[in-house]
């Protein structure tokens, strides 16, 4: 087997949720073409596979990705590079993060450890990031010579903590650890290590538990309502789901199993 194939592995541990985790350990996952060719494909696996309902994206080892491998990336000659090639070798990697965002599952980032660069923009499209106490965020490019907005960074981060302490990250490089990011809100809870895993299920679990209708729209109108150029803009969008969700034989499930305080059993329809 090469590098590339055992650089990302899909899992489906259990019904209805799909582990993507990171596996180059000895790089701290970082990534290089190859390997992100490699997450496309498994996102599109995940994308046609209607079963999945939660994604969660992890890393193997001590470091969740350390973003662009550079030491290969010199080895495989960047500065000889033309600009079109630069551009898609960007493009290519600053995907991941529209692909994150456009999947219909839920996706959890259960944070390990360092996420750097583009590692940091994948736990930035997901919806919901949840972090060991080992991980800590990095915006590695300003420090290169490059810019700090990369891969959806400059759009997702000031919407997660405010421009204000978006800036002041952004311009100084500096990293924010577990605790700053659950202060600040760039996390939704940071446990022990040997808990991440376990944390990232039992939040899968808890989704799982409402009908699929729900979870999938719900999803689509904090995306889009982030953008919502109005309040009334984003209520006429609400509405729209609501009506249609009232249609699902999952409300009426629901309405009922309210009614005889029971536990409903959705289906999806």
């Amino acid at each position: 087997m090469t590098d590339a194939v055992l650089s990302s592995v899909l899992e489906r541990p259990e019904p209805g949720i799909a582990v993507l985790r990171l596996n180059r350990p000895d790089r701290l996952n970082a990534l290089e073409v190859p390997g992100v060719r490699l997450i496309h494909a498994q996102l599109d696996e995940v994308a046609r596979d209607h079963s999945v309902r939660v994604l969660i994206v992890t890393g193997e080892g001590k470091g969740f990705c350390a973003g662009l491998d550079l030491r290969a990336m010199q080895e495989g000659g960047a500065a000889s590079r033309t600009v079109r090639e630069h551009d898609e070798l960007q493009t290519l990697f600053a995907n991941l993060a529209l692909r994150l965002r456009s999947l219909e599952p839920a996706v959890i980032a259960a944070v390990n450890g360092v996420a750097v660069g583009a590692g940091m923009a994948m736990t930035l499209a997901a919806d919901i990031r949840l972090a060991a106490s080992t991980a800590s965020f990095h915006i590695g490019a300003v420090k290169i010579g490059i810019t700090a907005g990369e891969c959806g960074i400059s759009y997702h981060l000031p919407r997660l903590v405010g421009a204000s302490r978006a800036f002041e990250v952004m311009l100084t490089g500096r990293p924010v650890a577990a605790d700053e990011a659950l202060r600040i809100g760039l996390v939704a809870d940071v446990v022990e290590p040997a808990q991440l895993m376990d944390r990232a299920f039992a939040c899968a679990h808890q989704i799982l538990g409402n009908s699929p209708y729900a979870t999938r729209h719900t999803k689509r109108l904090m995306w889009a309502n982030l953008d919502a150029p109005s309040l009334q803009a984003a209520i006429e969008l609400e509405n729209h789901a609501q009506v249609l969700g009232l249609m699902t034989e999952d409300f009426h499930e629901a309405t009922s199993a309210f009614a005889q305080k029971r536990k409903p059993v959705f289906t999806g329809r």
